[in-house]
């Protein structure tokens, strides 16, 4: 697979073509699995860290972090935000597989800078149905990233709350910067 900022010629063709890209991923599967050799390890991460990221294509967590297969748990939606979900997920991180650290990583360029809760209105005057979560857009990452932050160690669910540190992942250089939580 390319790892280069702009498709192959075969993946765009993909892309035009309806179906083709899953066909793509089941061929590409297929050479995986012929090479595959069960690695022998369980659920639970080795770092004992999850990582939660926003779904992003430009974020490419694994080599971003130094991380490799079976390091982290990673948790990834639009725009990297702690949701009820994402608190369920961690949840069962920590409770049934060990994690003790949270990591939160949002990035420059957010698409949901550039969205807002009325996103959820044109969808339902759309399709004739609200739907039942909410956008989480924002226009301040460094602040939608203390909100996560206070999000993760205000959960009652969550046994460790005393590591949980965000990030903003910049896609021009690939640098992480710290965010303060205060």
């Amino acid at each position: 697979m390319s790892t280069s900022a702009h498709p192959s010629p075969a993946a765009a063709d993909a892309v035009r073509t309806p179906g083709a890209v899953t066909d793509r991923l089941i061929e590409a599967n297929a050479k995986y699995a012929a090479a595959f050799t069960d690695p022998g390890m369980d659920a639970r991460p080795v770092l004992n860290v999850a990582v939660v990221a926003c779904m992003d294509a430009r974020l490419d967590l694994h080599s971003a972090l130094g991380l490799a297969l079976g390091d982290c748990h990673t948790i990834r939606n639009a725009g990297g935000v702690v949701t009820d979900d994402v608190i369920r997920s961690l949840t069962i991180s920590q409770r049934a597989l060990g994690t003790r650290s949270v990591v939160l990583i949002h990035h420059t360029g957010c698409g949901l800078e550039s969205l807002t809760e009325e996103f959820r209105h044109d969808l339902e005057m759309e399709i004739g149905q609200r739907p039942p979560w909410a956008v989480e857009a924002f226009r301040d990452v460094e602040q939608d990233v203390r909100q996560s932050m206070q999000r993760v160690r205000t959960s009652p669910f969550l046994l460790h709350t005393d590591d949980v540190r965000g990030f903003v992942f910049d896609v021009t250089s690939g640098l992480l910067r710290e965010i303060d939580p205060v």
